[in-house]
């Protein structure tokens, strides 16, 4: 497995995260993967065999070529059916707000294929470009250019919901709303509607998601001594509360993610 990220161009890294490639070669004994949320929206281009996503325990669908896949508040199952080979571009939860005219919430919890975004014609000249590049850096120049093009069009993210994101994420999903709001709670409202219309979900959900993240991540580099501490340092108010948020968003709990063979393409997005 090969999975390596890359930096956003300047002028893009307040609204991309990073871009990120993975190549897995076909195995014979494939096994479900569970990609549990990350509080992020993605574009993604398989350039490998199709992969699966479970819809129920037995049923699937074969995910689009290129496809931006929203908010999610769910794990989901996902499973290749030979060597796989991605592209992607991983936007803060803000960020994809300004390069699309739908409202974001309507991409949430699904694979939206590029073209009902961006028109057929545009979207299959870029799917056709992204497939041909030679090599990553090539794709990476070829997004670029689209999405700087792409964003000289769109109007600019509202101040209310950037600054409680950049809130949320400068303090890892711990800030609660009301303290975000600080007096004038009576916007809480008004900040709900704009969260669920540019970013696809509320801001207590985003918080929540953001905080597992943090959680996530020490779990994984063995940071904190046990759950408890985890759990305390990321502000959490005891190890019941953290494993309930947690298997909120996994299915499992933090004992039963450490090790599981379906959660190794999870694992590796959060180190």
């Amino acid at each position: 497995m090969n999975y390596q990220t890359f930096q956003p161009h300047p002028d893009l890294e307040s609204l991309i995260s990073c871009y990120w490639t993975l190549e897995v070669p076909a195995a014979v004994d494939t096994q479900r993967q569970r990609i549990i949320p990350d509080g992020t929206i993605e574009m993604v281009f398989i350039l490998g065999d199709d992969i699966k996503r479970y819809t129920t325990e037995d049923n699937f669908i074969i995910q689009p070529r290129s496809m931006v896949l929203g908010q999610t508040i769910d794990p989901f199952y996902i499973e290749p059916t030979g060597y796989v080979n991605t592209f992607a571009i991983r936007f803060y939860p803000y960020g994809f707000a300004n390069f699309v005219t739908v409202p974001i919430r309507t991409l949430a919890n699904k694979e939206t294929p590029i073209e009902i975004l961006f028109g057929e014609k545009t979207a299959k000249k870029l799917e056709q470009d992204i497939i041909q590049a030679t090599d990553t850096k090539q794709r990476i120049e070829i997004i670029e250019f689209f999405l700087l093009n792409k964003l000289s069009e769109q109007v600019t993210v509202d101040n209310i919901v950037k600054t409680t994101i950049d809130t949320l994420l400068s303090t890892k999903g711990s800030t609660s709303i009301r303290d975000i709001l600080k007096e004038d709670v009576s916007k809480r409202r008004q900040l709900e509607r704009m969260f669920v219309k540019q970013i696809g979900i509320s801001p207590k959900q985003l918080g929540k998601v953001i905080r597992l993240q943090s959680a996530l991540k020490m779990l994984l580099s063995e940071e904190g001594e046990s759950l408890t501490n985890i759990a305390y340092e990321s502000e959490y108010y005891d190890q019941a509360h953290f494993i309930k948020d947690f298997k909120e968003f996994t299915g499992i709990s933090p004992k039963e993610f450490l090790g599981n063979e379906n959660m190794t393409l999870s694992s590796i997005f959060y180190k």
